[in-house]
């Protein structure tokens, strides 16, 4: 049967939160085919056995009179079902309109307050007609790309993802706490550091980079996502942003401390493997997109005994 899964996110983070799902739907079909928004989706999942075509579209999503070209698309594929996770008119009727068999969406008017792990939990239970679908799951990646980088680095060390990087400025930490950490770091163990930024983010890494005491570390900002993500697979730990980085991790079994300043918790609700960092002061519930907290109230001190506490 040819399954077909829509994720209509444009966040790498934001997919791969859904991937316990596509997992789920996966191991009852058959490998899946997603149709994404995000462009790096494809390069992420490379070595996913269970994930068969990866189609990214950066049109068709956002007009009413683009219906008639996502069917014209959703034609060329001949899916059996198709499962879309997100509120999509356009989506459903396009998949109406191009006779697919099935056809499993989510309920059209229940945009508002979507808590994406709630939601596509309750989804992929009703759409499948089973009693508990799990919110964790394991990322692929074939084990010679992890041994390539754990050969070039001192096992000795304990190697942290450090996390910097982030889609939108109000959920950064900042460089100064994220070199002043390292540093500190650096005063009382033995560590090696990956540290995590965009393409767009290179005066962020060069900032940390430039204030960094010792040379135990390797900056990410100018390598390709598959270049990027045995670094973060060999990882002891991840610390920092909310960012693609810390899914990856987290789904690798991977202890990952995440920092909340404008993030919804919803994104690490999923996973044992996360835990949440924040202001004192402040409830959890109360942190989501428009919060602006202030990164300097979690202080380096809290994230170093953090780090501390969660090394095992």
């Amino acid at each position: 049967m040819k399954s077909c899964i829509y994720l209509s996110y444009k966040g790498l983070g934001a997919n791969l939160l859904h991937l316990a799902y596509c997992h789920e739907i996966a191991k009852k079909y058959g490998p899946v085919t997603i149709i994404t928004l995000c462009g790096n989706l494809e390069a992420a999942l490379k070595d996913d056995p269970l994930i068969e075509k990866i189609i990214f579209i950066s049109k068709y999503h956002k007009r009413f009179i683009d219906i008639l070209k996502l069917k014209k698309l959703l034609d060329t594929f001949n899916f059996d079902q198709i499962f879309i996770f997100y509120p999509s008119l356009r989506i459903y009727l396009a998949s109406i309109l191009s006779n697919i068999k099935k056809v499993f969406c989510y309920p059209l008017l229940k945009k508002n307050k979507l808590h994406l792990v709630e939601a596509a939990k309750k989804f992929t239970e009703k759409s499948l007609e089973i009693n508990s679908s799990s919110t964790e799951t394991d990322f692929f990646i074939h084990k010679e790309k992890i041994e390539n980088i754990n050969n070039n680095i001192d096992n000795k060390k304990f190697k942290i993802v450090i996390g910097a990087g982030s889609s939108g400025p109000t959920t950064k930490w900042g460089a100064k706490n994220f070199y002043n950490l390292i540093n500190r770091l650096n005063n009382n163990g033995n560590y090696y550091f990956f540290i995590l930024c965009g393409p767009n983010d290179k005066s962020l890494s060069e900032e940390i980079t430039n204030n960094i005491n010792n040379n135990n570390y390797v900056s990410l900002y100018n390598k390709k996502i598959e270049e990027v993500i045995p670094f973060l697979c060999s990882a002891n730990m991840y610390v920092g942003n909310d960012s693609f980085g810390s899914h990856i991790t987290a789904q690798s079994g991977i202890r990952s401390l995440v920092i909340l300043l404008d993030s919804p918790k919803a994104y690490t609700d999923y996973s044992k493997n996360y835990q949440r960092i924040f202001p004192e002061n402040t409830k959890i519930e109360n942190i989501t997109h428009g919060s602006n907290l202030n990164p300097d109230d979690v202080s380096v001190e809290k994230v170093y005994q953090e780090i501390l506490n969660n090394k095992f």
